[in-house]
């Protein structure tokens, strides 16, 4: 959530609480890593809360690291490979699994990038406009090419799946990083976080549709 601290953790306390009862949800092992997403949504969303607040009250520079480099790393490194491949875990019919391993390869590769970045340039996080701003953690010509994979990777597992409601799902994903683009390109990272975050109801409905033992 990128609009003020106690927003972070206000959304951080509640998706987390959605993970919590999509995880009770589970029926069979194939779904256990799609169904963790939404807890992980809402402990990158503490992680941003913590940053928000060290960057308000100067002198925990260790917390804010800490802070900073959890949310980086979950919502940039982890995201192109565990929503793909929580999908492809899932996925029943071997032409869509075909196109999604395919889509889990790239996010691989994107990962790695994403790792490379985050180890070899310093991060520096700002409020702008009531927003943070990740400054310097990506090379400035590759940064929109790696958003629009890092699209592609993320949304069109769910579109591509024949899981029932995974489509709306990947839906409503696309819409969100199409306001994001549009509205919030500057601190994109903080503000597709907080649209995708909201998708966790969506997994939990996902999950609580397909009840079957498996």
């Amino acid at each position: 959530m990128c609009f003020s601290a106690g927003a972070s953790f206000t959304a951080g306390a509640v998706i987390s609480a959605v993970g919590v009862a999509t995880i009770a949800k589970v029926h069979k092992p194939s779904q256990k890593l799609f169904a963790i997403i939404p807890l992980l949504f809402g402990i990158q969303q503490l992680a941003e809360g913590c940053v928000w607040l060290t960057l308000q009250n100067p002198g925990h520079e260790i917390i804010q690291k800490i802070s900073m480099y959890l949310f980086l790393i979950t919502s940039d490194v982890l995201w192109p490979v565990i929503i793909p491949g929580s999908i492809l875990l899932m996925e029943e019919n071997t032409k869509r699994r075909n196109i999604i391993r395919i889509l889990l390869g790239a996010g691989a590769v994107l990962s790695i990038y994403y790792a490379i970045c985050l180890i070899s340039f310093s991060v520096t996080p700002q409020i702008i406009n009531c927003h943070i701003n990740y400054g310097g953690a990506f090379i400035p010509a590759l940064m929109i090419p790696a958003f629009l994979t890092y699209i592609i990777v993320t949304v069109t597992p769910m579109l591509v799946s024949g899981i029932k409601g995974m489509y709306w799902l990947g839906i409503l994903m696309f819409i969100g990083s199409v306001v994001t683009v549009i509205f919030y390109i500057k601190n994109v990272t903080s503000v597709w976080c907080f649209f995708a975050a909201i998708i966790s109801v969506g997994i939990y409905r996902v999950i609580r549709q397909d009840p079957r033992p498996g």
